[in-house]
């Protein structure tokens, strides 16, 4: 099934019987996050959360992407990784 929207997409990921990776669950958090809310400006998360701040690294690495194109990336990750996952 190839997904059309970022909303098709996301709703892909819940179908998915095997868990992806920590490093394709993180390239699918930051695109999600650049998709739907432009650059990272939040603040750094400190201390020894170290979830939080690999999710953070990976949405400002799509920094400068257009929500458009970070969408457009994420529905072809879902569809590559629904290869492998659903």
């Amino acid at each position: 099934m190839k997904p059309s929207t970022l909303e098709e997409a996301a709703a892909l990921t819940q179908k998915f019987t095997t868990r992806p990776g920590n490093d394709e669950l993180l390239r699918l958090y930051g695109l999600y996050k650049q998709a739907t809310e432009g650059d990272n400006e939040t603040e750094r998360p400190g201390g020894f959360d170290f979830k939080a701040a690999a999710k953070y690294s990976s949405w400002l690495a799509f920094k400068g992407k257009s929500k458009a194109e970070a969408a457009e990336l994420y529905i072809e990750l879902v569809e590559k990784l629904s290869e492998k996952y659903l």
